[in-house]
């Protein structure tokens, strides 16, 4: 009898965009897809926040937690408490960046292991040894969890060839319920993993191990073709890395006649030194751009280590306007900046016409060598709080002026009536469901708003700061 795996992504209250761009959990879809011999389930509790009753329908043997950002890791431990307390005999297991570059947050009865890395094998390796009774230590990739702490089994290496992972297993329960803004139904697809650069407050490189990887054009497009949704966004950290090869990728859905909507992120560097590229894009199909601006100078952009310059941006803007195509333009905002700081970046946006900006805090994540380098100036290891929507470092303004000013980043370019505008429009051509409108009314409402982000601040809780790189590796090791 195949073993019964149960795979979760919490819910969060995380304060941005979570609520507008809302996207399958694919590397829960990705594990799932490796588990295919086994009966998988993914419950995503932003859709069904029904937890108990899946449990008792399901009776899995397995729960698999995800928990990607640094915000999941209270829901994830919460989760996993709730499931050994419903069924104790259950094996937890959690995975996802935060989990993999912090597994002492998970050192706890109620998770049994903790998948380091890329899942998929791992993941069929532990059900397999599970449904076995076998020697979990013989597995790479794991630390697990016991009573005399935890045990790091050997580092698994990473998949040599991404072609040779099995395609996702979809949520098909999840209906259209994933959309990017007003997009709906929409799939996310990943056609490479990693990135070449090493931006400062960047976790993807560190996951990754400093490495870049590739699926082949031919893997792309077999797996594109079976998706039956209009639109696509491509996962990738950076989807120009090797522009000849996002050239035949092009080609090729070109010569299929595959017609659907593309969004992907890019660097603008990349989308300025290649423009043919991205004209070639919008003929079969992009619609949209995801560019990390970062900063309005080439000092700004040099302060995260972003290798770029602030003509790049200029250039990449222009371009994609010129072809009509929206543009997601993402900026970090210092704790140090002054209200004189916050002005610039107003005149940047209003001068340029930025429509689409997106703002988050410079916020070291827990794990990345960003936080151990600011550790000592670090205000809170308070998980609720690293949603890279608050500050945890000291802010030059007094908290609730920073906010305030953060806040009015938002009032720029968006308007409440244009979003319930769109909603509707969107509504009526039956792609949209209105409590997912009023759900993405309620979530803009909130960014905006300086109150929102203080709650958090005022809920504190204690806890210690996770240990230092090299207390980790003197974790025992089976």
């Amino acid at each position: 009898m195949a073993v019964k795996v149960l795979l979760i992504k919490p819910r969060s209250d995380a304060i941005g965009f979570t609520d507008m761009v809302l996207g399958e959990p694919l590397g829960l879809e990705m594990v799932a897809g490796a588990l295919r011999d086994h009966d998988v389930r993914i419950l995503d509790l932003r859709l069904l926040n029904d937890l108990p009753s899946v449990l008792s329908s399901f009776k899995p043997d397995l729960c698999g937690i995800s928990c990607s950002y640094t915000i999941d890791t209270y829901p994830a431990l919460s989760i996993a408490q709730k499931i050994k307390k419903f069924i104790p005999n259950v094996f937890v297991f959690i995975g996802g960046h935060h989990a993999s570059l912090n597994p002492g947050d998970f050192a706890t009865n109620a998770v049994d292991a903790v998948v380091i890395g890329e899942g998929e094998q791992t993941s069929r390796e532990l059900v397999e040894g599970f449904e076995k009774k076998g020697d979990l230590k013989r597995i790479s990739g794991l630390v697990l969890n016991g009573g005399n702490g935890q045990i790091h089994t050997p580092t698994r290496p990473l998949v040599k060839d991404l072609d040779s992972l099995p395609f996702p297993q979809r949520n098909k329960k999840a209906k259209d319920g994933y959309h990017l803004g007003f997009q709906s139904p929409f799939a996310m697809l990943e056609t490479s993993r990693g990135c070449i650069y090493r931006c400062a407050f960047c976790s993807v490189w560190q996951f990754y191990r400093r490495r870049y990887r590739e699926k082949s054009p031919e893997r792309v497009i077999e797996e594109l073709k079976g998706i039956k949704k209009p639109y696509i966004f491509f996962v990738d950290d950076n989807f120009l890395v090797d522009v000849p090869r996002a050239k035949k990728i092009a080609n090729m859905i070109k010569d299929e006649g595959i017609k659907k909507t593309y969004t992907f992120q890019a660097r603008s560097d990349t989308i300025a030194k290649h423009p043919e590229t991205i004209r070639l894009w919008k003929d079969i199909g992009l619609k949209g751009v995801f560019i990390g601006f970062e900063k309005i100078d080439d000092e700004g952009l040099r302060s995260i280590h972003k290798n770029n310059k602030a003509e790049n941006n200029e250039k990449a803007l222009k371009l994609l306007k010129d072809l009509n195509l929206v543009i997601y333009a993402a900026f970090i905002i210092d704790p140090d900046y002054g209200r004189e700081d916050f002005q610039k970046l107003k005149e940047y946006i209003t001068s340029h016409k930025i429509k689409n900006p997106s703002f988050s805090i410079l916020t070291p994540l827990p794990g990345t060598e960003l936080f151990y380098k600011l550790r000592d100036k670090i205000l809170t290891e308070d998980c609720n709080l690293y949603d890279i929507a608050h500050a945890v470092l000291p802010t030059k303004l007094p908290l609730q002026d920073f906010y305030e000013e953060f806040c009015s980043l938002y009032w720029l370019p968006y308007s409440k009536y244009q979003l319930i505008l769109e909603g509707f429009g969107a509504w009526l051509r039956r792609r949209f469901s209105l409590p997912t409108l009023f759900t993405m009314m309620f979530s803009a409402k909130r960014l905006a708003d300086p109150k929102s982000y203080l709650i958090a601040h005022n809920n504190l809780n204690n806890h210690q700061l996770p240990p230092s790189p090299t207390a980790l590796q003197n974790i025992s090791v089976s």
